[in-house]
């Protein structure tokens, strides 16, 4: 599975992380390289992780089979009713989100799922599904 470490106003997640690593999940969290994501295992301490501009990141050697990913937590501004993202606009996710396997979810606060479709490119992905602290919406295929 893969998550990240949220930032600034986004919905916190290391409570999320530390429960999945309290129930035995193996989590991979992001590391930007260049203009992609490589993913690296945590285990939960945050000595494990480095602050690269403003961003909390994993340290470690990057895993580069990423074939039984199931699941993927992702970042997101807003998430429209079609499943579609908008991210913080540096387009790593945008890159990585199509060559990924699993089930991805985006963690947004309540309010950042809209009825209104947001804009898009032949290159977004859409997502399975999109967390609140309250409410899962999944969306249709």
């Amino acid at each position: 599975m893969t998550s990240y470490l949220s930032i600034d106003d986004e919905p916190s997640t290391l409570e999320l992380n530390r429960e999945l690593l309290a129930q035995g999940v193996t989590l991979l969290l992001p590391r930007v390289a260049g203009k992609t994501l490589q993913w690296v295992e945590w285990d939960g301490n945050m000595a494990n992780l480095k602050e690269t501009r403003k961003l909390l990141e994993p340290v470690g050697k990057e895993r580069t089979d990423v074939s039984d990913v199931d699941v993927m937590i992702v970042p997101a501004l807003h998430i429209d009713q079609d499943g579609y993202r908008i991210g913080q606009g540096g387009g790593y996710y945008d890159r990585m989100l199509p060559t990924m396997p699993g089930w991805k979810v985006g963690i947004v606060y309540p309010g950042e799922i809209t009825g209104d479709l947001l804009p898009r490119e032949d290159h977004d992905v859409r997502l399975a599904a999109a967390a609140t602290p309250d409410l899962i919406v999944r969306f249709a295929k």
